[in-house]
């Protein structure tokens, strides 16, 4: 793991709370990644606290992109709940229930979108999140 992602990890207590900055869960801290949030690598954007959230690689990291991919709009939402995160300067439940919502929006849009390849492009292990996990086993 880069030592930006230890630092943030840390800073945002993520091992503690047990969740991600999109409210994806994890098994391991090493399945924890650096997401550039304000400026992308390609365009210059540096691995600093500032410009970085905390997701899971296989999961939330993977998805993000693909939904910056295929709906730009829905993107940028869940990028400004983020940013709104980090301003706070800790993961907060209500942006967690209005990025869960966002990504309910993205898939109920897409459900039946696919890749090149014809794969889905929601797979499974996108819904599996924190919030519903828990509204899950509310009911």
């Amino acid at each position: 793991m880069k030592e930006i992602t230890k630092l943030m990890v840390n800073i945002y207590h993520i091992k503690k709370i047990g969740y991600d900055f999109m409210g994806y869960s994890f098994v391991s801290p090493t399945d924890l990644s650096y997401h550039h949030l304000l400026l992308e690598k390609d365009k210059g954007g540096k691995e600093t606290i500032e410009n970085g959230a905390i997701l899971v690689r296989k999961t939330s990291h993977d998805y993000v992109h693909i939904i910056e991919k295929f709906d730009k709009e829905i993107f940028n939402k869940i990028r400004e709940e983020m940013v709104e995160e980090k301003e706070k300067g800790y993961i907060d439940i209500n942006n967690i229930k209005r990025i869960n919502d966002l990504l309910l929006l993205f898939e109920t849009k897409h459900c039946d979108d696919t890749f090149k390849d014809g794969s889905l492009i929601v797979k499974n292990i996108y819904r599996e999140r924190f919030l519903n996990h828990i509204n899950n086993n509310m009911l």
